[in-house]
């Protein structure tokens, strides 16, 4: 097998890796590339080529995301992942963690935690890399990647509830949820929340905050029914897929360009948090993308003209 063989094999590997230390497709791209570009360029070949390119793209992504919180420090509004509506790696044995470490909720929660912190939980927690090979990729010794490791874990346990185990249960939710919201059922809406329920967004400054800072099942209830009919009715188009291993749904207008993605967060048979991506910048790889300000106001004056 050829070098370039080779790596286009464990390409979906390490994208996953960088997304989930990162929590930006377009840097975990830009990862991945400058990884390839390292191993064209290197000399002798590693005895295992997994083991190798896992290190470099994880010290990569160590290095940008060291510079990206002083970003993330001075973003305008709530800071949220990109949204991923397919994760390309695959691993039966470790599916239950892949799929739980790629919801918004559980990216978020990686942000709390140092850059070491958040390699070593991925490389070891999320894909069971034996501490030899942590150790090499992060640079620190296998002790002290056990640390940091026990810290990591520590951090996420005490951070959030695990989201409903039972796929086709949180699906069904999902389904009867996006009837109820596309009918404007408010009441069908209010049963499917949670009494606490949330719906929240990020914009970056550079799109309007379309739903920002709802909270309450009744709330979110009216807040939803009163934003859909308008929507659909200047051609607006609600389509549901996953998004980070999750229900959610991208909304595109009636030229097929994407506006925003919703992500929801189900535990014990409700859905507690509503997630919406606006940032035109978080979106370009879900598709050609959509003036956001353009669409609210449309929809603003057509709820006005049927109100």
């Amino acid at each position: 097998m050829s070098r370039a063989e080779e790596f286009q094999e464990l390409r979906p590997l390490l994208f996953s890796i960088a997304y989930r230390i990162l929590g930006s497709v377009s840097e975990a791209e830009d990862a991945v590339q400058e990884t390839w570009l390292r191993y064209e360029s290197a000399g002798a070949r590693p005895v295992s080529a997994k083991a190798y390119l896992s290190a470099v793209v994880t010290r990569i992504s160590i290095d940008v995301l060291r510079s990206a919180r002083i970003r993330r420090e001075q973003y305008v509004g709530l800071w949220f992942p990109e949204p991923l509506l397919a994760d390309p790696y695959e691993d039966p044995e470790r599916s239950a963690e892949l799929a739980d470490s790629l919801s918004m909720a559980a990216l978020l929660l990686l942000e709390r935690l140092s850059p070491l912190e958040r390699a070593v939980f991925v490389l070891r927690e999320v894909f069971g890399f034996g501490f030899p090979d942590v150790a090499s990729a992060v640079g620190r010794s296998e002790a002290a990647c056990r640390q940091l490791a026990v810290r990591a874990r520590r951090h996420m346990d005490a951070g959030r509830p695990r989201f409903e185990a039972d796929r086709r249960e949180r699906e069904e939710l999902a389904g009867r949820f996006f009837d109820a919201f596309t009918e404007g059922d408010v009441d069908g809406l209010r049963e499917l929340l949670a009494a606490d329920a949330q719906l929240v967004s990020d914009s970056g400054g550079k799109a309007p905050r379309w739903g920002q800072g709802v909270a309450g099942a009744a709330n979110v209830a009216r807040a939803l029914a009163t934003l859909v009919r308008p929507f659909l009715e200047i051609g607006g188009v609600v389509e549901p897929c996953e998004v980070n291993g999750q229900p959610g749904a991208v909304f595109r207008d009636r030229d097929g360009r994407v506006v925003n993605t919703w992500s929801l967060d189900v535990l014990d048979g409700r859905i507690q948090m509503i997630r919406t991506v606006l940032n035109p910048d978080k979106l370009g790889h879900v598709g050609p993308v959509a003036d956001a300000w353009a669409v609210v106001q449309e929809t603003t004056r057509a709820h006005r003209t049927s109100g």
